[in-house]
Order: C-alpha cells, then structure tokens, then sequence
C-alpha cells in the first residue's frame, strides 16, 4: 500500500510522471534507477554538451569501497582453542568467525600470494537484510560493535531498492573485498565466484576491472536442479552462473579428472604395445585457402595413394605429420578403408586430465537439494537454506588446487568448502589446507537453527566440519588398509576476529591539541598501558598478533631455545620464513651477547623491552632483521 493511503496525501504526480519516462525511456536512468539529467540534456539540446566519451564502470560509493580496502587494519585473530577440533593435527586448516573484510586484511601479511584457489558464495542481492556494511561513523558508533567482534554478533542493514543504491551497496562490498582477494592469490591462482541472474552481469564488469578482461577463464552455467516449479510468474530460475578469473597468465592451464565414462571409447584393436587407444580426426575445420602450409599429400600405407582433402587443410604440419608417422600414429581404419587417417591417442598419454566446460549438469556436480541433504543429515532438518553440494566445490577444488595447496572462502556459509577439501585429501591422499571466514550473523529466533542451539551462522559452520571430521576419522577407523597411505590432516583450528592486543590502538588524537601534543600524548599513553600489558593479556595471543603481522602464517611451529637463560627466545617457522622473537617486557645484557651468534637471524621484540643503548646495540648488530613491534 501506498505511503499516500496512510498520510492521506494527495497521488505523488511527480513519481507517476517519471515512472511513465522511465518505462518509455529507460536510458535516460542511471543503473539505480535514478534520473540521469545529464542524458536529458543531450536529449533536449544535443549540440549544447559537451563531453569526452569513454568506457568505465562507475557507480555511487567506488573510490571510497576503493579507500576501504587499503586501509589497514586494527583488528587480529584471536585462537579459539575450545572450539578448535583436533587443533594438533589441523596443519594449517582454519575457521574464522568475523566480518571478512577486516579478517582477510588481517591475513594479507602473511597469506599475500599464498592462496591457489579461492571459492566464495557471496550473499545474493536479493533487496533483503544485508550484514556488509561498511558505513559507519567511528565518532558514533563503536569500531568493534560495527564489525561484528560482540558477543551477540552483528547487526543487520538494510539494501532495498528504495534506497536508491540497491546495487552500489553490494558493488561496494563486493569490490573492497575482491581487492584484497587479488592480493592473496598466487600468480597462478585462480577465483571461482557463484553469482544469479540479478549481479551476474555487473560482477563481471567488476571482476573485469579488478583481475583484467584477459585473465576472464570462463563463466560457467551450472544447472543446479533436475525439475521445474510453478512457482515462478515468468520463468522457472534452474541455473546459476560461476564466474572464473585468473591472477595472471602464469595460470596456463586447467584440467579436471577423466570421469570413468570418458574411458569407455578406449580400447586396443590392434594390440599397440602402447595400451587403449581412441582416433581423433586428422582433418582441420579450416579451409585450404586460410592455412595453405597445411595442404600436403599423406600416402596411405595399404594402398600407396598420396591423400589429398579436396576442401580443407590437415590439423598438424608436414614435419608433424612425418612423426606421426614415424611413430605409427596415423589409422586409416582396420584394412586401410579409411579415405582419410586419424590421429592415435592413447589412454595412457592423458594423465592430465579433460579441459573443463563452462556447462556443469547437477548430475555431475550435484544439486541445489543435494545439498540441503547432506546439511540436513549433518545438521538437522532445515538448519540452512540453499547450502552448495560438496560435489559442485570437489569439482572446483579438483580442477583448480593440487594435493598440497591453500583453498579459501571468505563466505563460508555452512561450510561446504571445507568439507569438500576434507573428503578430496581422503579421496586422493591429498594435503590441501583450507581457510573459511564467516561473519558471525545472528540466525532468526524462530527458524529451526536457532531452535537447534546455533545462534550464528557460523556456529554451523564450525559444527558442520567437526562431525565431518568425527565421520572421516570413523571412517578410517573401520577400513584402515584403505587409509594406510594417507596421512590427512584432519582437524582445524578456530579463529575470532578480535580487538589488537596492543593498548595503543585504542588511543585517540585530542582534535584540540598540535600535532606535536599528539605524539606526545601517544608516547605517554603506551608508556603507561603497555608496562603491564603481557600480564594482563594471553601470551600466545599476543605471539599470534605480531608473528602473523610479521608475515607468518599461523601454522607457524615453536621451540624455545635452551641457551638463552636470562629471556625466553624462540624460534618460530611456517615453512618458508623463520625467526627468534621474544615477548619478554625487558632484553638482558645476557641475552645480546647470545644473540651474537644469531646475526643473520630475524629477531621480533617489544619495542617497550628495548631501553636506548639495547635498541642502539641490537640495531647495530642486526641492522634490518631487529623488528621491535
């Protein structure tokens, strides 16, 4: 009902009017609806504008989206060891509940370039709640009640269409986001976003923009359900779309696994040492009169005949040609009654795998309902709505990870990613590891995952991936000659987006006051917080902060070194980088000397444990590698 039939106003004439302009003339208004006067004006008076015409994607809120991403972060994460499940054995697997724009900042550090694969199932635009705003002001509203560090969890915005930014605000979440996402990929990486009808078209302009229109792999067309509905007014919706992008050209190429019904046309006629065999045709779909270096005659074996196609060119050259024939590839049919030959290719020589299509059936990589299914034998009945199978994310993971890279999602849902990477690594011997990231939204009161006890989603993120833990470690256990070659790692260790642990971001500038005053203010402001700070906070919180702002991962390793008496040193490694670091508040003569012998190690220090001579001789000894955080 109108707002008119409450207010008792008049009809809003004006409304009317530019709804009538709008259906007859759609492009004079901008993508959110809005009159867009400067096109009125070339309509009016064509030769009274003036303007530089060119190609760009703009929309309300771009650059500050833009700012957003690249401005650092005051967050860290938190290790949540009693929800944490088999924390020995997770070797790097992570979930982590938090707003993911602040969460994959605060994994840049150390994950910039690292991540092979990354899957996310953004939140559709549906004009519904919309938990991704970034629109706050600090002065009102608190940093860490905004971004959804609360007990409670977040709350929600609104991103109707009435609001005349319907699509800007999700462009805004998306972009910021999808920057840092860039970032974290390897060189070769590659991004799979599942998107509908309603952004499909303006996430590729974006993708475009952000990854290159020359690294675009591929939209793939999913069909996720075998029947129709009557439901719908116009048309039944049964696909939805997955845009692939790469990093760079270093990613070359994709396979994904021969399925065994793309075995079945093997097989071996002739008895070839070489095994199973198939034949491709040798004839080109190009005409001679485009590729004339291709023309050349081909003498059959059986008959002597030099071989001729009277319209179009052959696929290979006259060099490969000759070793093809060399190599007794050519087959010209079981008597020589073949007119022209074909190409041997043998089952063994395809270890790579078939180059994937951009059309997915459900009967292959499974359906919407499936996998409700298999949430709801998880879970509970009706626990998520409309989660991803894990066959559709298998089928992603395959094609694009290897058995020992890093998958990501930073919209986790209910955790499909994870389970996916899970049951591949037990499928195959595998070590991929896997980061989740999922904000903490509340769930509705009345729906049955409230009822269930998970007050946010990712409460049924992290549930759902322990029972799969529990199930594949049963698994194992029953059957264990088929799991005697693996070694999974089967467990994960949870995270919490969480305030610094250092005091000092909590200090806020006097407007009133210099510069000057400022800083000097700032100095005194950490002199007296952070003294008594490691006291009051959790050491290996702190240890986590300042490793993973240094740049290591979090699956970092640990040992105290037994010859520093006076400090406790340790030395810390992910794998790729090492250091000694100390979180004592004071370095010990004692322990500068020892450190001699470590002259060309990276040590990290409080910079409150260095008085000026420590820091003067430890800067002098070490130069680069003192890091006094």
């Amino acid at each position: 009902m109108s707002k008119g039939k409450y207010m008792m106003e008049t009809p809003d004439l004006n409304s009317e009017r530019l709804e009538t302009l709008k259906k007859l003339y759609p492009d004079l208004f901008t993508v959110e609806g809005k009159l867009n006067t400067h096109e009125l004006e070339k309509l009016v008076d064509p030769a009274a504008v003036h303007e530089t015409e060119r190609y760009e994607f703009k929309w309300f809120g771009k650059s500050e989206a833009k700012r957003r991403a690249f401005t650092p972060s005051r967050a860290t994460l938190r290790y949540d060891v009693d929800r944490s499940v088999n924390p020995d054995k997770a070797d790097g697997n992570m979930i982590i509940e938090g707003e993911n724009l602040e969460t994959l900042k605060c994994l840049l550090a150390a994950y910039r370039e690292k991540i092979k694969c990354i899957y996310i199932d953004p939140p559709y635009n549906t004009g519904k709640d919309f938990v991704y705003s970034d629109k706050w002001d600090e002065s009102k509203e608190s940093y860490w009640e905004h971004i959804g560090v609360t007990k409670d969890g977040v709350r929600l915005d609104t991103n109707t269409d009435s609001s005349g930014r319907y699509h800007s605000n999700w462009l805004n979440m998306m972009y910021s986001r999808l920057l840092i996402a860039r970032q974290l990929l390897r060189e070769d990486g590659v991004i799979f976003i599942s998107i509908d009808d309603t952004e499909v078209h303006h996430l590729r302009k974006l993708c475009d923009e952000i990854f290159g229109e020359d690294n675009l792999v591929g939209e793939i067309t999913w069909l996720k359900r075998a029947g129709r509905s009557n439901d719908a007014k116009l048309m039944n919706n049964v696909a939805e779309y997955i845009a692939v992008y790469r990093k760079s050209d270093k990613l070359s190429q994709m396979r994904e696994p021969r399925p065994e019904e793309s075995n079945k046309g093997y097989s071996n006629p002739d008895n070839d040492p070489r095994g199973d065999w198939t034949s491709i045709s040798y004839v080109s779909q190009r005409p001679k009169s485009e590729r004339p270096n291709l023309c050349y005659s081909i003498i059959n074996p059986y008959t002597n005949n030099e071989i001729y196609h009277p319209t179009h060119s052959w696929k290979y050259s006259k060099e490969q040609t000759d070793l093809h024939i060399k190599e007794n590839r050519l087959y010209w049919g079981e008597a020589g009654n073949h007119t022209y030959p074909r190409l041997k290719v043998f089952m063994s020589e395809l270890k790579e795998g078939l180059v994937p299509i951009n059309f997915w059936n459900y009967k292959n990589s499974g359906s919407i309902d499936e996998g409700t299914k298999e949430v709801d034998q998880l879970l509970g009945i009706n626990v998520f709505d409309y989660p991803k199978p894990v066959r559709l994310l298998k089928k992603i993971i395959e094609t694009a990870a290897s058995e020992n890279e890093i998958v990501l999602d930073f919209f986790a849902g209910s955790g499909t990613t994870a389970q996916a990477v899970m049951e591949l690594n037990k499928e195959d011997g595998g070590n991929r590891k896997f980061v989740l990231i999922q904000i903490p939204e509340l769930t509705d009161e009345k729906s049955e995952a409230h009822k269930a006890g998970y007050k946010k989603i990712s409460d049924i993120t992290i549930e759902r991936n322990k029972r799969v833990t529990a199930r594949i470690e049963n698994e194992m256990a029953d059957k264990p000659d088929l799991f005697k070659d693996k070694d999974l790692s089967l467990g994960f260790k949870v995270y919490r987006l969480a305030k610094s642990n250092f005091p000092r971001v909590d200090f806020r500038p006097d407007p009133d006051k210099s510069e000057e005053e400022n800083a000097a203010a700032l100095e005194k402001y950490i002199l007296e917080k952070e003294a008594s700070f490691i006291s009051l906070t959790n050491a290996a919180d702190v240890m986590d902060e300042v490793l993973l702002k240094n740049g290591f991962k979090l699956n970092y390793s640990k040992e105290k070194i037994k010859s520093f008496k006076k400090n406790d040193l340790y030395k810390v490694s992910d794998g790729e980088r090492s250091a000694l670091i100390c979180l004592d508040m004071k370095i010990e003569p004692d322990t500068f000397t020892e450190l001699q012998s470590y002259k060309d190690t990276k040590f990290i220090c409080l910079e409150q444990s260095l008085d000026t001579k420590m820091k003067w001789n430890l800067k002098q000894l070490l130069g680069d590698y003192l890091v006094a955080f």
